[in-house]
């Protein structure tokens, strides 16, 4: 009985320490992260990494043996939370527009919010051989989970029939480069973006029902039904942009000798 207990105990001891290296290595990413924004990836050294996580460089060390472990774990742990929460995603009862909706915005939240916008997300060419593969395969096994909701949406007649591999890397493409913009201290939040994304997005493959508007413009209560403003004659055109430009009574024009 004491040999189980005492097993218990020093597995219970192993799961803090875990989890309390787990979280240093988490603040220090962050650091490293305001220093990413500040410098560049490439510039960026471990020793100012150091002294922004308010650590000696020996114990950085402790951590990370290089900038390209910390570029890994970053990468890593971002796509280990975003294969989970597209295969939550998919085993929802949600409607496959929402279950994209959710990936979008898990996506926006684990780049944007985690690490405050770090472009440590896309240098995957900073990383030694074999940490790149393990990441490659990662971000194909995600890209390939972002296609399937895609091609179910399709069937299922939420989605209009499309090259779900292009889609799906425009969406990602769209999503990824937002760390290049993204700042921390702007107007909008990452709450706000991830949802308005996350509508552009999932609005421009939605299929169109009978009344001719997409379930997403539906939800808005936007009504197909209404008639269309009326085309500008072709001929008017010169006329009304000379107006809009000068106003509608520009002053006349003189006559030259």
């Amino acid at each position: 009985m004491v040999q189980i207990s005492n097993i218990g105990s020093n597995k219970a001891a192993s799961e803090r320490v875990r989890r309390k290296s787990e979280t240093r290595r988490l603040d220090i990413l962050r650091a490293a992260a305001r220093v990413f924004r500040r410098s560049g990836v490439a510039a960026a050294g471990m020793r100012e990494i150091a002294e922004e996580a308010d650590l000696s460089p020996g114990n950085l060390y402790y951590y990370f043996a290089g900038k390209d472990e910390l570029l890994f774990f970053c990468q890593d742990r971002t796509l280990d939370r975003m294969l989970e929460a597209a295969e939550a995603a998919r085993l929802s009862a949600l409607p496959v527009a929402d279950q994209l909706r959710a990936v979008i915005s898990a996506h926006l939240h684990y780049t944007l919010d985690e690490l405050e916008g770090a472009t440590a997300h896309l240098e995957i060419d900073m990383l030694a051989d074999a940490l790149r593969r393990t990441i490659i395969d990662k971000r194909d096994k995600y890209e390939h989970a972002v296609r399937a909701l895609i091609v179910k949406g399709a069937k299922r007649g939420e989605f209009v029939s499309c090259d779900a591999a292009l889609v799906a890397r425009a969406i990602l493409g769209a999503l990824n480069w937002t760390v290049r913009w993204y700042r921390p201290d702007g107007e909008q939040s990452v709450a706000a973006i991830a949802d308005a994304l996350a509508d552009y997005l999932v609005r421009g493959i939605a299929a169109l029902p009978r009344n001719g508007a997409s379930k997403g413009a539906q939800a808005k209560g936007w009504d197909a039904s209404l008639p269309a403003k009326p085309r500008v004659p072709r001929g008017d055109f010169p006329r009304k942009v000379d107006q809009d430009l000068r106003g509608a009574n520009p002053p006349k024009r003189r006559k030259l000798c």
